[in-house]
């Protein structure tokens, strides 16, 4: 059976009502997902949770510098595709300019959904008017990329991992295609098409992280580049980013995301005609369970 069509909303089983905490430190705002007992992996309700807690920050003309971290062992484990929680068919209240996905067929339902609660909801996120740190710790894995891409800055523990394993779906990455700006093009396809674990002091190398830390110095270092970000006037930063955000669109990021989104989708149609199941048969289960084995842990 399709997973467009699974699994049910009475079947969903939320472990918490607040997905996200939210808290102000003088100018800084932090942003904890919280959903460690399943490593933060992101459903709807913590997408529109996420939503909520950045537009409370913009709205805070008190708060300089937004702070985004996950709790517990792991900053994101990516998309939820196998908790109690998995809640595709479900109606939220929408963000953006797109229908709701719940009423539609077949592979117009998937391709609706994540244009807004993935793609969209990741672009208006990079363009929060105010500086966004990422702090990561342990795995930051297919969707946890695009929580962290979306960010200003990346601070990482000696331990933090990006990856991105789906090309095991037969799915070219996920749906905030920032590989090739976020890494050299060989890089890339390397991180991309053979979806190992990348060290955070590679990803360092290659601009991708700011800084490396150990884990005890995670919110540390977070918090003293947040103090001294905010010793900066408002707008210089906003046009600041603005400029930068410009250079990379003029290198093609925004089109080359949309052509990317196509394909994408493409192959989740590709899979549900070929296997029954968009994710090409795949749960949590059966890819954690190879990336641990890709990685030689027991």
């Amino acid at each position: 059976m399709s997973d467009l069509v699974e699994p049910r909303t009475a079947d969903i089983t939320y472990e918490t009502g607040e997905p996200v905490l939210y808290e102000t430190e003088g100018p800084i705002a932090w942003v904890t997902m919280n959903r460690p007992t399943f490593n933060n992996a992101q459903n709807s309700q913590m997408t529109y949770a996420l939503d909520d807690a950045f537009k409370r920050a913009v709205d805070d003309d008190t708060v300089k510098v937004i702070i985004l971290r996950g709790a517990g062992k792991h900053f994101s484990a990516g998309h939820d595709i196998g908790t109690p929680g998995r809640d595709v068919n479900k109606t939220f209240d929408r963000r953006l300019m797109w229908s709701d996905h719940t009423n539609k067929p077949a592979a117009e339902m998937l391709y609706t959904r994540e244009h807004e609660v993935y793609l969209g909801m990741c672009r208006r996120w990079r363009d929060i008017p105010k500086p966004t740190i990422a702090l990561v710790q342990g795995a930051c894995v297919a969707g946890g990329l695009m929580l962290a891409w979306v960010c200003d800055f990346i601070v990482a523990t000696d331990d933090a991992f990006f990856q991105d394993p789906v090309v095991r779906m037969g799915i070219p990455g996920v749906e905030y295609f920032a590989h090739a700006f976020e890494l050299p093009p060989r890089v890339a396809k390397e991180f991309l098409m053979m979806g190992e674990r990348m060290p955070a002091s590679r990803a360092e190398q290659f601009g991708m992280v700011n800084k490396v830390v150990a884990r005890d110095e995670l919110e540390g270092a977070g918090r003293a580049m947040a103090e001294k970000l905010a010793q900066y006037p408002r707008l210089g930063l906003w046009l600041s980013k603005q400029a930068i955000n410009h250079v990379e669109d003029l290198r093609g990021k925004r089109t080359a995301m949309d052509a990317h989104y196509h394909m994408h989708h493409f192959a989740h149609a590709q899979n549900d005609l070929t296997t029954g199941n968009t994710l090409g048969g795949q749960d949590a289960k059966s890819m954690a369970a190879a990336n641990k084995k890709q990685a030689g842990e027991a």
